[in-house]
């Protein structure tokens, strides 16, 4: 349920709306907006009475939460979430381009992947220090050394830092060079992992995961800003199906009605919905006419000599190229 404010509605009024709603013995969750101040009421496993509430002074009505997911709904929040990192904004009037290499590789490697995924458009980089990984023998990322030289993209060519979180272990020595922390496909339903992230005053990129239903991603979605992060980007990378084609199957309906349902920023890494390189542009391209307010993108000076993904890896030529792309794209209304 959501508790609508009165725009006179005194300090001492919400207070004793939220005091109410806990000794209901649920719990009550402040959601500014622009036009309505609103307590979302979470923790209950069936509909709310809203007697007891609506007679509260300072309150103007009480609206029945359809979806089971509620923070991260219109329901709730009817204006669309800006996640702001750096300078650069996701959701905002332009579609942003994340991109680099899989993994991290040696410091100059990774320096000349950035510079020239940079000179390319991309506004953001990303690239794993920690890689969780089928095989027990595949390589597992250069750990620690590796956040060191994200440190050292993110000072020399200004690029915020995106890079996957492993487990709630990784995330302290994160926090001093990585701009926004991305949980991996395998880790969507890490509970514990993103009760930890909700916590944490950085922005989350949250991977759908390898089979996610639509209501499963979102409620993953619901545990970050339940925890109080409010800045949540989702990613849709690809689910598991029959296909043998492809790597994934690169759902891109799931772009349109995550517009219309949520307020959450969507982006789409077609890079691992395809699993190779050369639809990775097609499929980008598409991804942007359906509405995405980003792409993430794995490319690399030298595309075949990745550490890691090496066939779904475009150089940072193709990268341009999709920039362009997106530049004619994000001229056309609508997007959604």
């Amino acid at each position: 349920m959501l508790i609508i404010l009165r725009q006179d509605c005194t300090n001492e009024q919400c207070t004793e709306v939220e005091e109410a709603v806990v000794r209901l013995g649920y719990k009550p969750l402040p959601v500014p907006g622009e036009n309505r101040t609103a307590i979302c009421i979470t923790g209950n496993k069936g509909p709310v009475d809203p007697g007891p509430l609506i007679r509260l002074p300072g309150v103007l009505e009480c609206i029945t939460v359809t979806k089971p997911y509620k923070l991260v709904s219109r329901e709730v929040h009817p204006e669309n979430t800006v996640v702001r990192v750096g300078g650069v904004e996701i959701g905002g009037t332009k579609p942003v381009v994340i991109a680099g290499p899989c993994s991290v590789e040696t410091e100059a490697r990774t320096l000349a992947i950035a510079e020239a995924a940079k000179a390319a458009g991309a506004t953001m980089f990303r690239a794993g220090a920690f890689k969780p990984r089928t095989s027990p023998y595949s390589f597992q990322g250069l750990g620690k050394e590796a956040l060191v030289t994200l440190g050292r993209v993110r000072e020399q060519f200004g690029l915020p830092i995106v890079s996957e979180v492993l487990d709630s272990e990784s995330v302290e020595p994160m926090q001093d060079y990585v701009d926004v922390l991305q949980v991996g496909t395998r880790n969507m339903q890490n509970f514990s992992l993103l009760k930890k992230l909700g916590g944490v005053r950085k922005p989350i990129l949250l991977k759908r995961g390898l089979a996610a239903t639509f209501e499963e991603w979102l409620m993953a979605a619901e545990y970050l800003l339940a925890g109080g992060n409010e800045e949540v980007i989702l990613c849709e990378r690809g689910v598991r199906t029959f296909n043998d084609h492809a790597r994934n199957t690169l759902d891109l309906n799931v772009v349109p009605l995550v517009r219309r349902v949520s307020h959450l920023p969507i982006v789409v890494d077609p890079s691992h919905g395809v699993g190779t390189r050369e639809r990775v542009r097609p499929m980008a391209r598409a991804a942007l006419a359906a509405g995405a307010q980003g792409l993430l993108i794995e490319s690399h000076t030298d595309p075949g000599m990745s550490y890691t993904d090496a066939a779904q890896t475009v150089s940072t030529n193709t990268l341009a190229d999709i920039v362009r792309d997106m530049d004619v794209l994000s001229g056309l209304e609508p997007l959604h």
